[in-house]
Formats: structure tokens, sequence, C-alpha cells
């Protein structure tokens, strides 16, 4: 290596806290018991980092690094007996800790020793045994029976803030996304990377050296390269990791291993094909693959030029006539001697690329059209299809990979039309994973450079701008993208959350149909392009100018002319099987308040998109069917979704589509008695939303968080959140999702006595209501005029409020009115019915799973005598010497709430909160406020502990 560059030590561990999450419950569980953990991983992914942090961490008694020497005798190795008086010794006078760092390399009596070591544990007293081994290579079977941490690459997210902390931030954009992509995660060889270039390269100054990721770089980060024991083995390892890299994953057919094995070495000596596999591979049926993807890369990469020569045209011959059209070209290219342009097998490779009838991924059509590009000599053609494989890369999940291909095709001398394809799949990069101010920025520059030659493909850039603006909350913006500008009316209304602008969901992803002259055409996966549009019906290009007009419309509250457009899209939803159609239909749908149509939609859309293997489109999908099922008031369906789009979104390296899953996973927990659940996803929400300007998905954090603190009785909190989003003022929150937190904010305001406010936004929401988008908001309406409304109007709207309820449906927003209802017929002395109310409040809670919102109406039934006491399941507490409002006083003090506060939460007097508190001091034996929240705290905290200890009984849950 002959780079300059020094890498600064990292600060902090990136991405590593589930893992050490299980290593710090080990030590903190040694003072009074033994554990023991196996940390496995490929090389270079911080197994020996982690171990040296939990050494520095454990504070309770000594650190033992123990090594295959050990023993009285180190040439001969320890025995179990030797290592278990050593752990003994260890932990006589406090717990103690053992790391044992690649035990992968002890021999094998060694590691049999280590492991009866392990077993025994319970009998050496209080000592944590931790281990790390490699995952390059099965697991030892006397490891096999180990509680198993196990490392992963790192996300992009944390993998890029490794990096920076590296290099101080000094690396250019375009070096940093190759730097990012080249390491997969690994943060090793990102390191090495780094330590390879020197300050120009790594500034953007000088070129890079290419490949990147040399042999030498990836020996160091992977340790050297792989031991092998014959000539065989060694070709067998360089002819796997060779056909994986024209292979659809990680794996291939291992015939086709064989087949070229025989074509590369006709002889390969006695015994050959009966020797086990070496230990790298792991065979999977009738599939091999590398059990570390570093090693397979390392492989490949320390291989001879003429070796891998060689093992390309065996695996290009061995495929011939075969029908693997792609992967046959592609390794044929890769047997080709030299760094030389071959124009023709790079136009072979990109026709094969563009012919829709060639089964092959996504992916594999990126490496396809790399390929074509790098072998093309003419500057223009070869950003052309530098920018197709982008757009391949986009398509299949790969955003890391879609970027540095965009900065390969950057060239001045390139045609608009081809400039302004890049810088759309640049814009879309952005608007999934990055800023969304600069996404709008890269796709309004799109929409002008295609405007001349693809006026479809500029409509396509646009509309994705305009989604990009509607992420940000920019309705100016919004509307000027979507066509002739307007000023907007200042009252207008505008769609409920999840329903994204122009394009359905703010897709915007690009699609490959074949075109002439070797590169596909482009469309949007829910807008066509041009060139898209010669080839397929008129019906799409009306469906894209229909959605267009219909959300112009209902963004300047011209709603009378929004509903028969966005109707027409939904209509075509019904008879479409492309996903980036039912997508649109899914959101115009939920624009229109038609819940049922828009998850029909959205379910076809997610088939649609898992059987074309679009891992682009299917985090979008589950976020629609997410979206849809909250407005149909089914949390437990919306958390589903939500948590199955959250993975696939992350694995698509998705961050602000994760973000908007986050906050639906926020929402729908905020509904249930899990606070830490809510507060951990509101918290991850607004750190990306933040930092990439999601206004969007930043107010629907906010108003879960808020939600939150309204269910577990803390108006005030709730009230000062939402006031933030819903009056009127420069921190309101996003054009399309503030008033559906209206309702809440009203709620909230009035237990906290803050009734002005509370009406001030009560118009604007009956305009909102008026429309009829969202099925709710008329029985919200009229619940919100209740708490609003003198005594002698209350009784008739609350009535009011459920018959429309029993309209639109709904669990959970029906038994959030009958909740308040039976409240103030408690106050009204009405206990008859206050009890009936209350108690279908109650059955409506449990039955969507509502467990805050049920404990408030048990705690109203208790006032009335009509529920069991806390700790009604046979193990009295503290707590059950209080009386029911006693008890509900005691927790909203021990919350910090002042005794007004308490008073106008409960809708009592303060002289009522004042006797009922001296009456719960006298009660519990406590002398203050501190020590009243400390009692409540304990005696919850226990009730929860049985509670999950009964849980785990019933159902043989293991802790």
């Amino acid at each position: 290596m002959t780079g300059e560059t020094t890498v600064c030590t990292a600060v902090r561990i990136h991405g590593r806290g589930a893992q050490r999450k299980a290593l710090r419950a080990l030590l903190d569980g040694l003072p009074s018991r033994g554990g023991r953990l196996l940390l496995t991983g490929e090389p270079g992914l911080g197994r020996t980092t982690l171990l040296q942090w939990a050494a520095r961490s454990f504070h309770a008694g000594p650190v033992l690094h123990l090594g295959p020497g050990t023993g009285p005798d180190p040439g001969a190795g320890p025995t179990a007996e030797q290592l278990l008086a050593a752990l003994r010794t260890a932990a006589d006078a406090a717990p103690a800790l053992v790391c044992v760092d690649d035990a992968h390399l002890w021999d094998a009596p060694a590691r049999t020793a280590l492991a009866r070591a392990a077993e025994h544990l319970s009998t050496a007293g209080r000592v944590g045994l931790l281990l790390s081994a490699a995952s390059d290579r099965a697991v030892a079977p006397e490891f096999a029976h180990l509680p198993v941490v196990r490392l992963d690459p790192l996300a992009p997210s944390r993998a890029a803030a490794l990096l920076d902390d590296m290099t101080d931030g000094a690396a250019a954009p375009a070096v940093r996304e190759q730097l990012l992509a080249e390491a997969e995660g690994n943060p090793a060889l990102l390191a090495a990377l780094v330590r390879r270039l020197s300050p120009a390269e790594l500034r953007g100054h000088r070129p890079l050296p290419g490949p990147l990721a040399d042999a030498a770089a990836l020996a160091e980060a992977a340790g050297g390269a792989p031991a092998v024991p014959s000539a065989h083995a060694r070709d067998l390892l360089l002819t796997v990791a060779a056909a994986v890299r024209a292979s659809d994953g990680p794996d291939v057919d291992a015939a086709l291993v064989r087949d070229a094995l025989l074509r590369l070495r006709p002889d390969p000596g006695p015994g050959a094909r009966s020797r086990p596999l070496p230990q790298q591979l792991a065979p999977a049926g009738d599939r091999l693959r590398f059990h570390s993807p570093l090693v397979r890369r390392t492989v490949y990469a320390t291989a001879t030029p003429d070796g891998r020569r060689a093992v390309h045209r065996a695996l290009a011959d061995a495929l011939a006539n075969g029908g693997h059209r792609l992967p046959e070209l592609l390794h044929r290219s890769w047997s080709l001697s030299g760094p030389a342009p071959a124009p023709e097998q790079a136009d072979h490779l990109a026709r094969a690329a563009a012919d829709s009838t060639v089964t092959a991924t996504y992916r594999l059509r990126a490496t396809a059209y790399t390929r074509a590009a790098e072998l093309t000599a003419d500057a223009a053609r070869r950003a052309e299809r530098y920018t197709a494989a982008a757009e391949q890369a986009l398509l299949g999940g790969c955003p890391q990979q879609a970027r540095p291909l965009l900065a390969a095709a950057r060239d001045g001398a390139v045609p608009a039309a081809v400039r302004g394809r890049a810088e759309l799949v640049r814009g879309l990069v952005e608007l999934r994973d990055g800023p969304v101010g600069d996404a709008h920025q890269s796709l309004l520059l799109a929409a002008s450079l295609l405007a001349a030659d693809a006026p479809a493909d500029a409509a396509s850039a646009a509309l994705a701008a305009a989604d990009a603006a509607w992420a940000a909350g920019d309705l100016p913006a919004c509307l000027a993208t979507l066509g002739p500008t307007a000023p907007p009316r200042a009252t207008a209304a505008v769609p409920a959350h999840g329903a994204h602008p122009p394009g359905a969901g703010a897709q915007g992803e690009p699609r490959a149909t074949p075109g002439p002259h070797g590169r596909p055409h482009t469309r949007t996966a829910v807008r066509p392009t041009a060139s898209h549009l010669s080839h397929t019906s008129a019906s799409v290009a009306s469906a894209v100018r229909d959605h267009r007009i219909g959300m112009r419309a209902l963004l300047e509250g011209r709603f009378d002319r929004a509903g028969a457009p966005l109707g027409q899209v939904v209509r075509r939803g019904l008879t479409e099987d492309r996903p980036e159609v039912l997508l649109r239909a899914a959101a115009a749908a939920l624009l229109l308040g038609d819940v049922d149509a828009a998850r029909g939609a959205g379910a076809r859309a997610l088939a649609a998109a898992r059987q074309l293997g679009s891992d682009a489109l299917e985090p979008q999908a589950l976020e629609y069917l997410a979206y849809a099922e909250l407005r149909a008031g089914r949390h437990p369906q919306a958390r589903a979704h939500a948590e199955e789009g959250l993975r696939t979104a992350l694995r698509a390296g998705q961050r602000n589509t994760a973000a908007h899953h986050r906050a639906v996973l926020a929402l729908a927990a905020s509904i249930e008695e899990e606070p830490d659940v809510v507060a951990r996803h509101v918290t991850a929400a607004l750190a990306t939303a933040r930092r990439h300007g999601l206004a969007q998905a930043l107010t629907l954090a906010q108003w879960a968080a808020a939600r939150a603190d309204l269910g577990r009785g803390r108006p005030f909190d709730a009230a000062d959140r939402l006031g933030l989003l819903v009056l009127p003022g420069p921190g309101r929150g996003h054009f399309a999702v503030w008033r559906l937190a209206v309702p809440c904010f009203v709620e909230a305001a009035v237990l906290a006595g803050r009734h002005e406010d509370a009406r001030e936004v009560l118009a604007d929401f009956a305009g909102w209501a008026a429309f009829g988008a969202d099925p709710q908001a008329a029985a919200q309406l009229a619940r919100c005029h209740a708490l609003l409304a003198p005594p002698e109007r209350t009784d008739d709207l609350y009535r009011r409020a459920l018959a429309r309820h029993d309209e639109a449906g709904g669990d959970f927003e029906r038994a959030r009115t009958a909740l308040l209802y039976g409240k103030w017929l408690r106050r009204r002395r009405r206990p008859r019915e206050a009890r009936g109310r209350l108690g279908a409040a109650l059955a409506g809670f449990e039955g969507c799973g509502a467990g805050v919102w049920a404990a408030q109406a048990r705690d109203e039934l208790r006032a009335l005598g009509a529920a069991p006491q806390p700790g009604g399941d046979g193990a009295p507490t503290r707590l059950s010497r209080l009386t029911p409002q006693q008890l509900r006083i005691a927790r909203h003090v021990a919350e910090g709430a002042t005794n007004r506060e308490v008073a106008l939460t409960l809708a009592v007097s303060t002289r009522t909160v004042d006797y009922h508190l001296r009456k719960v001091f006298a009660a519990l034996g406590v002398r203050s406020r501190l020590e009243l929240a400390r009692v409540i705290g304990l005696a919850e905290q226990d009730q929860e502990a049985r509670r999950a200890a009964a849980h785990q009984e019933k159902t043989g849950a293991q802790p």
C-alpha cells in the first residue's frame, strides 16, 4: 500500500447496541451467577473491539484474557480441569470475567477443554466466559451449545458515521460513497481502504486507485489470504468466488462449479473429488457458498490474473447453451486480457441486460451494465450504461451501490438526456435515503435536462420533486411542481397521513424496460417515461395526469374537482397488476378516505413487488398497508405491516422510508402499555427526520409521543406537545398531518384548562371533516364539540358522536368517545349510565389492544365500584390500601403533577385533591411527594414483574 492517510482512532463503537446490550446483561449478572457467550462474526467486524469494551466495562472483579497456552504445560494446552481450577481461583474473592479472543484458532483438544469448562461454569462460581470466534468457517462443534451473539455488517448510516470518525469528515462526497460501497459495512476493510488513499485522493483532488478494494486491502481486513491444503481446494475456492460474481445471490450451483473445475483441470489428481470441502465453504443442498463474503472477495482478489481469467473462461464454457445468457456473457467478459475497451463484448452485455426475456434480478442486470460500461470507450455511451446500472441497483434495493455508479457516469460531454436520467436516479436515491431538500433540487434539475428529449421522463422527475417537497412539508414548492401555480387557499384541507402527493407514496423508483441501442428505457415505479409510454397503452399517462390534477385540486382546497380524477386512479388500480400503478391507486384511495380500497390496492402492490423481486418497492407497499390499517383503527395490523416494512426498508437502505415506518410503530404503540417502545421509535424517527428534513415523519412521531402522554393521563404534557403541532405559527406540523392530531389536542387542552386554544383549531378541523376523506373525522368533531359544550348540550353531542362512529367503524376511536362520555356521566352523578359507557369503552380498548386506554377505563369503573382493586391477582400490594380515587391521585402526583393539575385532569376541586392526598400519605406511611413517587414506582414494578411471571407460567415463554 502506498497511501498516506492516517486513520483516526474511532472515539466510539458504531452500530453495536444490541450486542453491547447482550454483553452488558452478562456482566451485570456476574455478581450473582455465572454465564457464557460466544461472539461471532466474519473477520473485520469488530469482535476484538467488543471483547475489549466488555473488559473495560467490567468493574466488579478481575478480568482474565485466556489463550491456548494456559496451564502448567503451555506446549500441551490446558485441560478442562485446569481451566476450571483457574476460573475458580479467579472468582474466589470477587466475580471474574474471562475473555477468549479468536477461540476458533485453538486446536481441537484445547477447544474441547474450553467447551467443557464452559459447561461447568455453574460449579465454578461467579465467572463469566466471553469467547469470540470468526464466522468465516462453520462454528466448531465444541462451541455449538453456547449462546451466540452475532455481528453483522454495519448499516450504511453507521458505516458512514464510522468513516467520518476515521477521516474527521475530510472525505469528498463521491469518495465517501465509493468507500462505503466497497467496504460493505466491514469496519476493518473500511479502515484499510482509507489507509490506502493519500490525502489528495481522499479529498477528491486526485483519481482513486482502481480497484479500490485491492488484494492487499482485502487481505489486511480478512487477516490474510485463506490457507488451503491443496491445489484442488484453491481452484474450488476461486471457482465458487468467481461464479458468485455473476450469480443472483451469495450461493452458486454446485453442478456448475464441478463442470467448470473439470474444464479448468481435467485431471485434478487422485482422490481430489472425494476430499472434504474447504472450511471456508458451506454446502446448502445442491448449492455452495462462502461463510464470509469478505473471505470470498479476498480469495478472488488474491488469485493471479491468469488464474481468474481461466476460471471465468471455464465458467462461461460451462454455461454456454444452457439458457444462462447474462452470466455467460459476464464470465466471458471477465476472461478478457487487459483493461482495453471491448466494444463488441460491451454491446452484447448491454443488449442482454436490456432484454426483458432474459431472466435476471435487478442486481445482476446492474452488474452487467457496469461491466458493459467498463468495456465501453465512448464517453457518452459509457455514462449512459453506468446510469442504467445505477437505475437497476436502485430497483434492487442497493442505493449504496447506485451512488458510486452515478459518480462514474459524470462526464461533461454526455447528452443532456443522459445527464437528466442520472440526476433523476440521484434524486430518487436521496428521496429515500438522504436530505429531501437535496432530492428536490436534483429532481428539478432532472426535469429541466429531460424536458427537450424526454418530456414524459421530465414529468416523472417533476412529480418526484413534488414528492420531495411533500416529504419536507413545503406546500408552495409542492404546488409549484404539480402544475400552473396559483396561491393556495389559506384554509385548504389536505390529505391525511400516509397519503403522499402526485406519485403514489413518493415512489419514483426507476424500472427498466427494453429499448433500442442496448439500454433499458426508464419508467418510475409510479410514473412511466416517454420511452415506456411508447411500449404501453396511453392509460398510464392518463393515470399520471389524473393523479396530478386530483392532488393539486386537493391541495388548493377545490374538493369538488379532486374527487373525480382521484377516483379514476383508484378504479384503474382494480384491473392492474403492476406494483407502481397499484401504489398510486392506494395513495388516491387514502386521499379519498376509502380505506378498504387502499388496503386492497396496497396488498396487491406488495404481492406484485415481491413477485418481481423489487426490494425498492416492497417497503413502500408495506408503508401504504400500515397507513391504511392505522386509518381504519386496526392498530395491531398496522404494527405488523410497519414492523415488516421497517426491516425491508433498512435492508434496502431506505432510511427515510424506515423513519415513516418507525412513526407508524410509535403511533401503534402509543395506545398500548409500552412507553419504552413508543420512546424508542419516536427517538429513531426524529433522528432521521431532523437530519433529512422529513417534516411528515417528524409530525407523526411527535403526535405519537403526545398521544402516549394523553393515554397515560398526562394531559398537560400532551397539550404542550400537540399545541406546537396544531396551533398557528411557524412550528405548526406538516400540512397533511396536523389536522389529524386536532382531536387529541382538543381532549388534552380541555383537560389542561386551555379551552380557548381548543376552540381555535376546531373551525379548520370542521372543514376537513366536511370533505369526507377521513371516515372518523365527523365523529371526532362531534366528540370535540361535546368536550367544549355546556352541560345541556353535551349529552346529545356524545350520542351523536357515537352514532357517527357506528357508521364509520373503528373500535379505538369509538371506545375513546365512550370513555369520555362515561367520565362525564360519572361526574354528573349518573352511575348506571356511566357504567354502561365505560364497560363498552373497556371492551373496545381490550379488543384492539389499547392497553393504556383500557387502564383508564378500569380506573373509572373502579371509582364506580364496578371493577376489582389493584392486585386482584391474589397478591396484595401496598397500593391496595388506597381507594380508587386515592390511587388515581397518588399516581398523578407520583408523576410530578401539582394538585391543581391533578384537579383539572380528574375534573374535581383542588380541595378534594388535598383531602385525598392527606389520606394517601397516612395510608402509605410517607411524608413527602418524593417518598410517594418511590413507593408508587416500586409497587408498580412489583406488580408488572408478577404479571410477567404469570404470563411466562401460562405460555411457557422464556424470559
